[in-house]
C-alpha cells in the first residue's frame, strides 16, 4: 500500500505536494505533521489522506485559535 498527501488550496485548486509515498498510514501522519504549518503558509488549507489513490480523510490546515 502507499500512503500519499493531496494538498489543495481554499478554491480546491490541487497544489503541488512534495514526494509523499509512504509506506503505513501512520508514517504518512507524522510527515505532514511535521510539515503542515510550512504547507498552510504557501497557501494550503486541506490536505486530504490518500491510500493507494483511495481518498481515507480530509482535513482543514490551520492553527487552532487559543
Amino acid at each position: 500500500m502507499t500512503w500519499t498527501w493531496k494538498l489543495e488550496d481554499a478554491d480546491g485548486n490541487a497544489l503541488e505536494t512534495p514526494e509523499s509515498d509512504l509506506g503505513s498510514r501512520g508514517d504518512a501522519e507524522s510527515w505532514l505533521g511535521e510539515r503542515w504549518r510550512d504547507f498552510a503558509a504557501e497557501g494550503a488549507t486541506v490536505a486530504e489522506l490518500l491510500e493507494d489513490g483511495r481518498s481515507v480523510y480530509r482535513m482543514e490546515l490551520a492553527p487552532r485559535e487559543e
